[in-house]
């Protein structure tokens, strides 16, 4: 890819890449120029600067206006991307009006923690600020068992740049340039459809004797409950993996498979597969699950009150009903494994 040097980069200016996606949009200048209140000889000249800068004719002229190149194809999704972040900034400058605000945020969480929020996320977002857009981006765990800061790098670069506005995670406490907040902590219960045997008579034999569901975003079938067992010379049947947490539940609903699965994940869903849970017969000690945003971020109103309403959503959560059986003993665990990837 060559480079624009920075005396190109002074001639570019912000209305070439409006007036580029007008007329990508309209495939005719006559009609673009109509759309942005200029004249149609403005927005050829407009192009004209264009094509003289990418080197590519951009649009070609047919009997019905014009037609795009494959060049300004490849351009149009990332000019769209650049001019929904400069409207961000522009909005973010001034106060932020959930009731009139036209926006996007862009959230991360794994698939167990973002099938906890979502629902009553979109839910307030619709009533409370209509004009706003979220999109949702899946988590996953660079490495087991490190340090928080080495669990989720990725999404901490992420956060750094502003290309996710806030995350919600396992996490510990983040390093001193994040904000944020304790929404909860999260453990593990083992869950099937109602009337299984197990329910009736739970413990490690029976446990073990099953057949079980894995949630495995690769297809690996092996989780940190194997992990754990392995110490004690135990093993499991994975009799299934699936990608998902979501159609982890629906399969149990429809089968004799056990999972062993986030609490506060089933204590949402456990009414509608008509599912039941006992205790895992391992220790175990609960994670913390955090809303995370660069603090560098939280000035800017509107993902300030993302963030607040972030924590509203897990206030009105449904309270996990105990799980029968003894009381566990509890063994520390690096935190960011359990609510990600595998189980």
């Amino acid at each position: 890819m060559t480079l624009l040097k920075p005396a190109q980069l002074l001639r570019i200016d912000l209305s070439l890449l409006v007036l580029f996606s007008a007329v990508l949009e309209q495939r005719h200048v006559a009609r673009a120029a109509e759309k942005l209140n200029l004249t149609p000889s403005a927005v050829s000249h407009g192009l004209c600067r264009l094509r003289q800068l990418l080197h590519d004719p951009l649009f070609l002229k047919t009997p019905g206006g014009v037609a795009p190149t494959a060049r300004a194809l490849a351009l149009a999704g990332p000019i769209a991307e650049i001019l929904v972040r400069v409207e961000g900034v522009v909005a973010s400058a001034g106060p932020f009006d959930p009731k009139t605000a036209r926006r996007g945020f862009t959230i991360g969480a794994p698939d167990a923690i973002a099938a906890m929020f979502l629902a009553p996320l979109v839910a307030v977002v619709a009533r409370e600020a209509p004009g706003v857009d979220i999109r949702l981006l899946q988590l996953m765990p660079q490495h087991h068992g490190k340090p928080t800061s080495q669990v989720w790098p990725g999404t901490l670069t992420e956060l750094d740049a502003q290309r996710v506005d806030l995350a919600v995670l396992p996490i510990g406490p983040p390093p001193p340039r994040f904000e944020a907040r304790l929404l909860f902590e999260e453990d593990f219960v083992v869950a099937m459809r109602k009337g299984h045997s197990l329910a009736r008579k739970p413990g490690l034999e029976a446990y073990l004797a099953a057949r079980h569901m894995l949630v495995s975003a690769i297809g690996d079938a092996h989780g940190v409950v194997d992990a754990k067992l392995a110490e004690s010379g135990l093993s499991r049947r994975i009799a299934l993996t699936v990608p998902n947490f979501m159609m982890a539940l629906m399969q149990l609903a429809e089968s004799d498979l056990i999972a062993t699965l986030p609490r506060h994940l089933v204590a949402r869903h456990a009414a509608r597969f008509n599912l039941t849970t006992c205790p895992v017969p391992l220790p175990w000690t609960p994670d913390p699950v955090r809303v995370v945003a660069a603090k560098s971020a939280m000035a800017d109103a509107g993902i300030a009150w993302l963030f607040e309403t972030m924590s509203r959503c897990f206030e009105t959560r449904p309270t996990p009903q105990p799980v029968a059986g003894r009381r566990q003993r509890r063994m520390r665990h690096p935190v960011g494994q359990i609510v990600g990837e595998q189980s």
